[in-house]
């Protein structure tokens, strides 16, 4: 079983971000696998465990830097990685990045195989978009599963669990599929000394793919949200006070 891996290196979300001139403050802060593609993987290595004969790569978009993240990758389970350079990464819109990821897995299907599940991360923290992932099925025509929370194999058929409002639902797929995962109910494995060794030692080829069109979109100004204010304390000696001053207090900002 042959399984596809996008991954994208963003700024650290743990780490609060002020806004500097019409921008977020982003250079200092050290970028990391994003978190939903961390679940992506996770589940991913999990199938590959489950199906014999299987193989886990991980693809990424951006500069030599990148190569640490996905180190990572191969640390926590990643068969092969391989890194589509590209410095300008960050101003790639999804659809630029989609033709991208087209080109690269069409580059890695020459050598690899073809691909029977192509993973992502259903949204990034830095874009917040949900766009990629259900792009790239579109335009390969393939079919895609959103929020995924857990998937098997059985078959020639991808069975999901899709995660909705209140619950989930069961989902099945012809391979090859895509999917975009969810928050799972358990944390990605951490890696281990040897497995950290073992990936330092390994080689991640890169190569380049062009974009077919440019860009459509572009971010023009960041904004920080707004501060909340200090909450008014009521404290009158009738409890029938304290509530007539409350809707007093709320028709006054007009939050009634």
């Amino acid at each position: 079983m042959n399984i596809l891996v996008f991954i994208k290196e963003v700024p650290d979300d743990s780490v609060a971000v002020s806004v500097q001139g019409d921008r977020a403050a982003i250079s200092d802060i050290t970028p990391v696998v994003n978190a939903f593609d961390t679940y992506s993987l996770e589940m991913a290595v999990r199938l590959k465990e489950a199906n014999e004969e299987s193989q886990v790569v991980v693809v990424s978009i951006g500069n030599e830097e990148v190569k640490n993240s996905l180190k990572n990758c191969l640390a926590v389970g990643a068969d092969k990685a391989y890194l589509v350079k590209n410095d300008d990464y960050r101003k790639l819109d999804a659809k630029a990045i989609t033709e991208i990821l087209m080109g690269a897995k069409e580059k890695l299907e020459a050598e690899l195989g073809a691909f029977d599940v192509i993973c992502f991360g259903k949204e990034t923290t830095d874009a917040e978009a949900s766009q990629v992932g259900v792009y790239f099925a579109n335009k390969s025509d393939l079919g895609v599963v959103t929020s995924v929370i857990a998937m098997e194999k059985d078959g020639d058929k991808l069975v999901t669990k899709q995660e909705i409002d209140g619950g989930y639902r069961l989902v099945e797929t012809i391979l090859p599929s895509v999917v975009t995962i969810a928050k799972p109910d358990y944390e990605p494995r951490y890696p281990t000394i040897k497995s950290k060794m073992a990936a330092r030692r390994q080689k991640i080829d890169d190569f380049e793919v062009e974009a077919t069109s440019s860009p459509i979109l572009e971010e023009v100004k960041d904004f920080e949200p707004k501060k909340r204010e200090a909450g008014v304390k009521i404290q009158e000696e009738e409890v029938e006070d304290t509530v007539a001053k409350a809707i007093s207090l709320m028709l006054e900002q007009k939050v009634l």
